[in-house]
């Protein structure tokens, strides 16, 4: 079988695609992962992941990242890509700053680009304070401005708000938001939060058994609403494809209310 490595191609650019899939496929213990999945996604572009656990949203991802290799198929990103990953992994020795430019060479440069990503996600008071000194929420921002500083063309992102409240995911959605639009990176978002993939996603991807079950553009206007029309029929849509019934999950958490 052909185990490639990750490969970038200029012929990407050239055809705006940020990431092209050709027939990916990846066995464990002689199950399949993943089957044949191919899939292309466009330079910008925002593209959420939705699945069961086991649909192999989280192999992908790592695939994607480089940290896995695919059994067969192939795998092409046009340019540089970053992850952030559900726990922010700071290294607790290192200062915030520190934490954002880890790995860089040139540590002047590197603090001023530091400085200028923490500013942008809105903790440049922590710059000089240790990771323990941060709330779950402020750790994950500096994740995303680590993630964010080497300018990537594909970022991806492995259900980052999964650990935070309710109130501090929605900040992030919109933190989110504001930097995919500021650095224009394509974006891939596992998630299994349906609501969450329709406010930020342009297109969703159903992952089911290791195949892509479904491939949905996401089409209304910015900023959305999960009480929208369109969003209430999309996650009715959604929750099909995902084999659950939209009435009885809204029954279940009127009886639970």
């Amino acid at each position: 079988m052909n185990s490639p490595d990750i490969e970038r191609f200029d012929a990407l650019q050239q055809r705006e695609a940020a990431l092209e899939l050709d027939r990916v496929s990846r066995v464990f213990a002689g199950r399949a992962v993943l089957k044949d999945v191919s899939l292309t996604i466009r330079r910008g572009q925002f593209v959420s992941m939705l699945g069961a656990s086991g649909a192999g949203k989280t192999t992908l991802l790592r695939i994607l990242a480089g940290l896995d290799r695919a059994d067969s198929g192939r795998v092409r990103v046009a340019g540089a890509r970053s992850v952030v990953f559900q726990e922010p992994r700071l290294v607790p020795a290192k200062r915030v700053w520190e934490n954002v430019v880890i790995g860089h060479d040139r540590l002047g440069a590197a603090k001023q680009s530091a400085l200028a990503a923490l500013d942008e996600v809105g903790l440049s008071r922590h710059a000089q304070g240790w990771p323990k000194t941060l709330s779950g929420g402020e750790a994950q921002r500096v994740a995303l401005a680590r993630a964010l500083v080497r300018e990537p063309k594909l970022l991806l992102l492995d259900e980052p708000f999964a650990a935070l409240d309710a109130l501090t995911r929605i900040r992030m959605y919109e933190l989110v938001a504001r930097l995919w639009r500021a650095h224009t990176p394509a974006v891939v978002l596992v998630t299994h939060d349906i609501d969450e993939a329709i406010l930020l996603s342009d297109r969703i991807v159903v992952l089911s058994q290791g195949e892509i079950s479904a491939d949905v553009t996401v089409d209304s206007p910015r900023p959305r609403s999960r009480g929208d029309e369109h969003a209430i029929a999309l996650r009715a849509r959604l929750l099909a494809e995902l084999g659950v019934d939209d009435a009885a999950l809204q029954a279940a958490s009127r009886n639970a209310a």
